[in-house]
């Protein structure tokens, strides 16, 4: 992560302003937590573009204008600094932010590194910009506290992850988005949870987790060929921390099932409370057996047999998510096809004829639904058949413990001898009346 550009022509400008005093930074992670307070104008000090809280939208803004390199070949110039504020000023309450300002004024201070470049406080300096845009001539200017000009990258993620968790300065971060952060702050902690954890503020099992589902994420859009992005299943997140908790210790060939099968359905649109009836062992043969009945997919499923598939034989993500190494199943085929093409595309069918891939995804939900409801229903079947056993088993657990606490409640000066042996009798008739019961 690099935020700083060390431009010197910034950093001396930035250096000959007048600070209006010291404030202390309490998440600083260094022993000198004092940083110079500086008003900047509002159109100098630049946007990060290393930001976890837009890195899922810098990708899908940077897919369609067609520039990979739009945040990163020159972060802190003009393309790169209006995309931004345009992710900025599209999120939720922006609207409401700038209203706050314009009657409160700005009450915390931004943080931006020794070059400008905002640490914390991007949507507040997005807000003030588009007012002074509006013709709101008192918004000209940002307060800032300032970093040290040798902050370190690894310093500067500590602080936002810091900044993340406090109060004072909490903005919102989307699941995929903290995710990545998490997966980031893994990686410079040298894969190491228990650190990962204490710099989140999180339960190791926590960061663990959210780390779980971005692998699974990260796996769909692997197999998209550029087709998806990670912000592509903000919205699925329910179904993404169901599956990644159900084949984590689940042996390989049903992780595999279970995960194909919601694989299939988050991409089909399917819900996740009918997608949790999936976490079985056949989860992929109930599905491929909906499939293959429903006769308005004959044609898709005919070309998604015939279509290329493409592997990656050095996965990274196999070691968690598993691979299979026999021939493509149904669902594989169905799944590959699906996951390479957007929602507003066609699928050219054997025939030469064409079906929109939307009314492929209603035909594909309904199926995997279908699939769903059935084991829903084996499953009220099976909780028919085992609750009576259950319940006897649960039972006898109770009377096992009787003998032991038995001798300790007859000493007792208030024991009812008389009360014992009339439960006991009950007990006697209600075994009698289960054996009859036949």
């Amino acid at each position: 992560m690099s935020v700083s550009l060390v431009d010197p022509d910034r950093r001396a400008f930035l250096a000959a302003r007048q600070a209006d005093g010291d404030v202390p930074l309490s998440a600083w992670p260094r022993t000198n937590k004092n940083m110079p307070l500086v008003e900047l104008p509002v159109d100098w000090v630049r946007f990060s573009t290393q930001n976890h809280r837009t890195k899922a939208e810098q990708q899908r803004e940077a897919q369609q204008r067609g520039q990979k390199d739009l945040f990163t070949s020159d972060p802190l110039g003009s393309a790169a600094q209006e995309a931004q504020f345009l992710i900025l000023a599209r999120q939720s309450k922006f609207d409401e932010l700038k209203d706050d300002l314009l009657a409160r004024g700005q009450k915390e201070p931004a943080i931006v590194t020794a070059d400008g470049v905002l640490i914390n406080g991007n949507r507040r300096t997005a807000a003030l910009r588009a007012l002074t845009r509006e013709k709101h001539p008192d918004f000209a200017y940002v307060r800032c506290l300032v970093l040290p000009s040798d902050a370190t990258p690894e310093e500067i993620l500590i602080l936002e992850a810091e900044l993340q968790v406090a109060r004072d300065f909490r903005e919102d971060y989307s699941w995929i988005n903290e995710a990545m952060m998490i997966e980031e702050i893994y990686e410079l902690s040298g894969c190491d949870w228990d650190k990962t954890a204490q710099r989140m503020h999180r339960a190791k099992r926590d960061v663990q987790g959210q780390y779980e589902k971005l692998l699974l994420v990260h796996q769909l859009v692997n197999q998209s060929q550029g087709t998806r992005l990670p912000i592509d299943f903000t919205e699925n997140e329910s179904a993404f921390e169901e599956l990644a908790k159900h084949i984590r210790n689940k042996p390989r060939e049903e992780a595999e099932s279970v995960k194909k099968s919601y694989f299939l359905g988050i991409l089909a649109g399917a819900n996740y409370r009918q997608l949790r009836h999936l976490r079985c062992e056949d989860a992929e043969t109930l599905v491929e057996r909906e499939l293959l009945g429903e006769s308005a997919l004959a044609g898709v499923l005919a070309t998604a047999k015939s279509a290329e598939h493409t592997t990656d034989e050095d996965d990274p993500l196999s070691d968690f998510l598993g691979e299979d190494d026999s021939q493509m199943s149904v669902v594989e085929d169905v799944l590959s096809l699906v996951v390479t093409r957007r929602p507003e595309a066609v699928v050219k069918l054997p025939d030469g004829s064409s079906v929109p891939m939307k009314s492929v995804l209603g035909s594909l939900s309904g199926a995997v639904n279908a699939a769903a409801r059935e084991a829903e229903e084996r499953n009220r079947e099976q909780n028919t058949v085992d609750a009576p056993l259950q319940r006897v088993d649960k039972a006898l657990k109770e009377l096992e413990r009787i003998p032991s606490l038995l001798s300790k409640g007859r000493a007792h000066p208030a024991w009812d001898e008389e009360a014992f042996q009339s439960e006991i009798d009950r007990i006697t008739k209600l075994v009698s009346e289960l054996r009859d019961s036949s």
